[in-house]
């Protein structure tokens, strides 16, 4: 085995570890982001809705950190 194919193993797993890495961040941001809306919720519930609006963009935008997550593991793994 030569130092190029042990380097391209290593980068393969390590992509592999760092996506799973990545993945853990939005997971916990999700969470802050539905456990205050229904916080907010429990104090204001006139304010439901657009609560909820609110809470579904920030799902959106944390969400995209998982998809960008996703995307650097494919670029590095190829």
């Amino acid at each position: 085995m030569d130092a190029t194919t042990v380097l391209a193993e290593l980068s393969g797993n390590v992509a592999t570890m760092g996506y799973g890495l990545a993945a853990i961040g939005p997971a916990i941001g999700v969470g802050i982001v539905v456990g205050k809306t229904i916080e907010g919720v429990a104090r204001q519930p006139e304010l439901a809705g657009r609560l909820q609006v609110l809470m579904w963009i920030g799902i959106a935008f944390t969400e995209a950190l998982a998809f960008i997550g996703i995307a650097t593991y494919f670029i590095f793994t190829s």
